[in-house]
């Protein structure tokens, strides 16, 4: 067993917790996805901050392409660790 854990990175908040619910329908995710809010540098405005949906993967069992083309789904897109 692996500790893979994989982020999201999406344009807002909506778009993150859309995404965090689909994620169960979709790729099974039994655990919650963590929502984090990332200020973009030098800015204030929350309006102005990326959503990351945080998903931990402990089987390494989630196929890297669908996730890419799942966050692509919201204009977001996969970190690449």
């Amino acid at each position: 067993m692996s500790d893979v854990r994989h982020v999201l990175v999406l344009p807002d908040r909506d778009a993150a917790e859309e995404a965090a619910e689909a994620l169960g329908d979709r790729f099974g995710v039994r655990e919650e996805p963590q929502l984090v809010r990332d200020a973009l540098a030098g800015e204030d405005d929350a309006e102005d901050a990326q959503w990351l949906v945080v998903v931990e993967d402990p089987d390494a069992r989630l196929d890297v392409a669908a996730l890419d083309a799942f966050a692509g789904e919201w204009d977001g897109w996969r970190e690449v660790p």
